[in-house]
């Protein structure tokens, strides 16, 4: 395909090849080899011929960063048209850390949907067996949803990733409800894991199963995704705050159903109202429940070290990719700037 689209490309490889003679340098040779064979060539791999029209979606200028940022790959999807496909090593499951917290808002929305359980159901009647001997004000006003908003009344986050190794106690849901809360629910944000972590909890003892088994028949096996590992408390609960390991192609499946508005297969799994509701910002801040909004009228599920899946409603699209990165700003910045604003 690619030399019938571009039918000089074999002599122009071979021709940055050669030795070059003159002014050109060897340093320069290898930074048009690499351009080619980098940049340029998985671009035309990528591309798709609509009406006669060859389309690319050049990412080169995106490349040339996420090198330097530890990106492992990307993937972009545009009216349901895989446009752009990148990656620095071969694709396996990985840890996508707090992007876990948007699997369990989609699990708290099937628990919803069934009748299980509702966002305005108080703390204290749901966690009875769990609280403290004395409840403060805040936490008896505290419902389902303050679980889901980062708005929970605690004063700073708890059950962090450096904090759970070092925890002495093993039941984390009567601990975790122990901490005080001393702020009014939805009045102030602090990122916190206590709230996915308890809206997991919560999941599972109303489905009687653990949140892999209650998710698998519901989205993970529509999805195409084979039962995935996912990270457990010392009681052998699912942590709703994080460890769900997946590839990049199956959290990007999980960004194409919520651009779908909960609809695979031309089948509406997940109700249309719940995504729309669990992905609109909040009063507070720019995130819904257990989703980030940004830029491009975008929300996503983000974890640590830059695992994300962004949906672009407007754009009809998807971007979603896995990293090592400790820039994550800058290698936001990137991301609208160079892929989410060309799209």
């Amino acid at each position: 395909m690619l030399m019938f689209i571009f039918p000089h490309l074999d002599k122009m490889l071979t021709s940055i090849q050669e030795p070059l003679s003159g002014n050109t340098t060897k340093t320069g040779c290898n930074s048009v080899k690499k351009f080619f064979t980098r940049s340029f060539i998985p671009a035309v791999q990528n591309c798709r011929l609509r009406k006669g029209r060859v389309i690319i979606m050049d990412i080169s200028d995106f490349v040339e960063v996420a090198e330097k940022l530890n990106v492992l790959g990307i993937k972009i999807t545009k009216d349901s048209e895989l446009i752009a496909e990148w990656y620095s090593e071969a694709e396996c499951r990985r840890n996508i850390y707090s992007a876990t917290k948007s699997f369990t808002s989609c699990a708290v929305g099937f628990a919803v949907q069934e009748g299980l359980l509702s966002l305005d159901e108080k703390l204290i009647d749901a966690f009875s067996e769990d609280l403290p001997i004395e409840i403060d004000d805040n936490l008896q006003m505290a419902t389902v949803r303050d679980l889901l908003t980062m708005c929970l009344g605690q004063e700073q986050g708890n059950l962090m990733g450096a904090q759970r190794p070092l925890y002495k106690e093993d039941d984390w849901v009567k601990m975790a409800l122990a901490i005080p809360f001393k702020y009014k629910p939805g009045t102030h944000f602090v990122y916190n894991n206590v709230g996915p972590y308890l809206a997991g909890i919560l999941v599972q003892r109303r489905s009687g199963c653990d949140l892999v088994s209650y998710l698998t028949p519901r989205l993970f096996t529509h999805l195409g995704i084979k039962r995935p590992t996912w990270e457990t408390d010392p009681l052998g609960n699912s942590f709703g705050a994080g460890g769900l390991f997946l590839t990049l192609s199956e959290l990007h499946k999980f960004g194409l159903f919520y651009l779908n508005k909960g609809s695979w297969n031309g089948k509406q799994i997940l109700s249309e109202k719940w995504i729309e509701e669990s992905t609109s910002a909040s009063d507070t801040d720019d995130y819904g429940y257990l989703f980030w909004r940004g830029e491009h009228n975008s929300f996503r599920a983000d974890g640590k070290y830059s695992q994300i899946s962004m949906v672009l409603l407007e754009k009809n699209a998807v971007v979603s990719l896995v990293a090592e990165c400790r820039k994550g700003e800058e290698l936001m910045r990137a991301l609208y700037d160079l892929v989410c604003a060309k799209i």
